[in-house]
């Protein structure tokens, strides 16, 4: 998407570019808003991003942005802002972030400034800087009676999409499915639904050869992890899981690893 959002002084600030960040088995992250200076990525790299399904059962926030900037590249932009609202509801503060700034924008909507100062404002709520900034440059540039309406539209907004719901209800997703890798144990193999391509498995269930070229469970739990502190970045409720340990037995004896592929 390389186009400017906003306009005059504020435009400065509020620049949205989605970029596709990939992790080292595959897994797409999301971005919030960059450096200026960097140059944007094009409809075509959004288009190719790779979104894999496995992801939803852990950090959907992070599933859904993908989703939605793979959609922005495909110009659908009517999916796109669809799945924008589902990662902002899963507690992603980028993808308020550019809620805000497609209505501030108009972009493939109608202007409407106060919806974007809405929007702006819950991806802030967490104080995150580059977030606060933009927070902060835009509401100069509004009127009072803008800013009343968008508080008014905040208050319609936050049980859904603030912390207090989004965030809670995100990092009960993340702790059981990773509570489902633990179970796994140590020396188990976890296919994440969405790494292979469908007809590698068609007609065939996932098998010992197959699943031991999926990574090692200890090996996805910590890039997960990892990227869990990217969706809660700056958000006090998020405790890390620890790392995976040996389940055992009460004779004292590890139970045998668990090959799943992730479906």
């Amino acid at each position: 998407m390389s186009r400017r959002y906003g306009s005059g002084k504020a435009g400065k600030i509020l620049m949205a570019w989605l970029s596709i960040g990939v992790l080292a088995f595959g897994l797409i992250g999301a971005a919030g808003a960059q450096d200026a200076e960097k140059p944007p990525v094009t409809d075509a790299q959004l288009a190719s991003a790779r979104c894999i399904i496995g992801l939803e059962k852990f950090l959907p926030a992070d599933y859904y942005y993908c989703l939605a900037s793979q959609s922005y590249g495909e110009q659908n932009y009517g999916e796109a802002q669809k799945f924008f609202q589902t990662a902002a509801s899963w507690a992603s503060k980028p993808a308020q972030y550019v809620l805000g700034v497609m209505a501030l924008n108009g972009d493939h909507q109608p202007v409407n400034r106060p919806l974007a100062l809405a929007w702006i404002e819950l991806s802030a709520e967490r104080h995150t800087e580059r977030f606060s900034e933009a927070y902060a440059t835009l509401r100069k540039h509004m009127s009072p009676r803008e800013i009343a309406a968008s508080e008014k539209l905040l208050q319609s907004l936050r049980p859904t999409y603030a912390d207090a719901t989004a965030a809670n209800r995100a990092e009960e997703r993340y702790r059981d499915g990773m509570r489902m890798l633990r179970d796994k144990g140590v020396g188990s193999n976890y296919c994440m639904q969405g790494m292979f391509d469908a007809a590698d498995l068609a007609g065939s269930s996932i098998g010992p050869d197959q699943a031991s070229q999926c990574p090692p469970t200890t090996v996805v739990a910590e890039q997960v992890d990892k990227k869990a502190a990217d969706v809660f970045e700056d958000w006090h409720g998020h405790v890390t899981v620890e790392p995976l340990q040996q389940v055992q037995t009460r004779n004292g004896q590890p139970l045998p690893a668990k090959a799943g592929n992730g479906s």
